[in-house]
């Protein structure tokens, strides 16, 4: 289990086409991908599995705990990023709700856009 940020404070300022927005670069791939939107209402949860193929996490909004095939949980808030390797046993919840969008593909490399961050807080 890897965590990454991509809040506003890792981005880069973009002004090309007379633009002025901050860019938080997340992943590219050349694999088919699948992008989703999870929404964990309080108390929720995504039980304790095995990830088919590489999976990275991006919380947008709320906060929740992650582990993997240890015992300690994580915790993660908005901007946060957590990535699984193919196979890692992994589990997410919430205990107030958060929302997530998750990139399944069968190459992610989330280290080519984003820095990895020390996670210390554990629950």
């Amino acid at each position: 289990m890897e965590f990454y940020k991509f809040d506003k404070d890792n981005g880069i300022n973009v002004s090309k086409f007379n633009s002025n927005f901050i860019m938080s670069r997340i992943i590219q791939t050349d694999q088919e991908t699948n992008i989703g939107c999870m929404h964990l209402e309080r108390n929720g949860i995504v039980g304790y599995h095995q990830a088919v193929v590489p999976q990275l996490l991006l919380i947008l909004n709320g906060e929740g705990y992650v582990r993997n095939e240890t015992s300690e949980y994580y915790k993660v808030v908005s901007g946060d990023a957590v990535f699984w390797e193919k196979d890692e046993w992994h589990e997410t919840k919430s205990r107030e709700g958060l929302t997530a969008i998750v990139i399944e593909s069968k190459k992610l490399e989330p280290s080519l856009f984003m820095q990895l961050e020390n996670k210390l807080v554990k629950d």
